[in-house]
């Protein structure tokens, strides 16, 4: 067994490359994979099917006590196992202990706070801030943008392979301008001084550095916001890779605490945060749901309840 286990994992991480799941997913599922068949005593899963994963996830609900969002992580993984890897869909696995989903209201701030945050963050962090409050983007987007995602004519940011691997287009708020412009400036003379010496290109999305060799080391595939140094990648072929999003989750943390917040968040209370502004504003909830990239308006419709009688200006029959 233990000769067949890395064989399969292999496989897994093949399958995943191919079909482009994102690094994150490809760690996440196998994982999981791993976990579940630890749970069943290292026998590999083709000899297994429904009853084994309906015991996986039991467990996990039941005596882990994980997160609802963590059990469905699980569930995907092993359903892609099987339709994807195994090729022997699992079919009915049952009704299984749900791992309870707690209703939660994000947190948001208003504006002044807001502001009050940013004032505690300096370059590049603070405009990193800037673009997911003022563009509603992740943090992940944002220490992903390059210099051909900027449209400075048409004021707009393009979002490539965000969430599920989908691209949209956002706001470029005008007064992220001048400084998403000096950012450029800067990659301009980076990439002219790495020229000058090792002609490190930066990492390129699903091998199109075969496809373009020069891609890497020209000014439009260029990081906003690189790393400090280079790296290795898989290959072991020296490449510059964007700044860390834990690197902007921590400035972020330390500046919602340094602006003495009621309620202090994370990277993402700023997403939620450019949701409820343009509601409250009255902007359409679809056009909401088409700036933040939800797959369902649902997920959108959240915010109404966070906003109360301030959504789209309505007020109740008492005032």
């Amino acid at each position: 067994m233990h000769g067949k286990t890395p064989k399969l994992m292999d496989r897994v991480k093949a399958t995943m490359q191919v079909k482009r799941y994102s690094p994150r997913t490809e760690q996440t599922y196998c994982y999981w994979i791993r976990f579940f068949i630890r749970f069943h005593g290292v026998r590999h899963p083709a000899s297994m099917g429904g009853p084994e994963v309906h015991a996986f996830l039991e467990h996990l609900a039941t005596q882990r006590h994980v997160a609802a969002a963590t059990q469905n992580q699980a569930l995907n993984a092993l359903v892609f196992l099987y339709r994807h890897v195994l090729e022997q869909p699992l079919g009915d696995i049952g009704d299984f202990s749900r791992a309870k989903r707690p209703r939660r209201l994000p947190v948001v701030l208003s504006h002044d706070q807001v502001m009050r945050v940013l004032d505690n963050l300096s370059d590049p962090m603070h405009l990193m801030a800037s673009l997911m409050y003022g563009a509603g983007l992740r943090v992940l987007e944002t220490c992903r943008l390059r210099v051909r995602d900027i449209d400075f004519d048409r004021q707009v940011l393009t979002i490539r392979a965000g969430k599920g691997d989908k691209d949209r287009t956002t706001l470029l708020p005008s007064t992220c301008i001048p400084a998403i412009q000096h950012h450029i400036s800067s990659a301009r003379d980076q990439l002219e001084c790495r020229l000058q010496h090792e002609a490190v290109p930066v990492t390129m999305p699903h091998a199109l550095d075969r496809k373009y060799p020069t891609a890497g080391i020209s000014l439009a595939w260029q990081w906003l916001f690189p790393a400090s140094r280079p790296c290795f990648d898989d290959t072991g072929k020296l490449v510059l890779h964007h700044i860390h999003p834990s690197a902007v989750q921590r400035a972020v943390k330390h500046a919602m605490r340094a602006a003495a917040l009621p309620r202090p968040g994370s990277c993402h209370t700023l997403r939620h945060s450019f949701a409820t502004q343009l509601l409250s504003q009255g902007t359409d909830i679809r056009t909401v749901q088409e700036l933040l990239g939800h797959k369902s308006v649902e997920t959108t419709q959240i915010y109404t309840h966070v906003l109360g009688n301030e959504f789209a200006g309505i007020r109740g029959p008492l005032g």
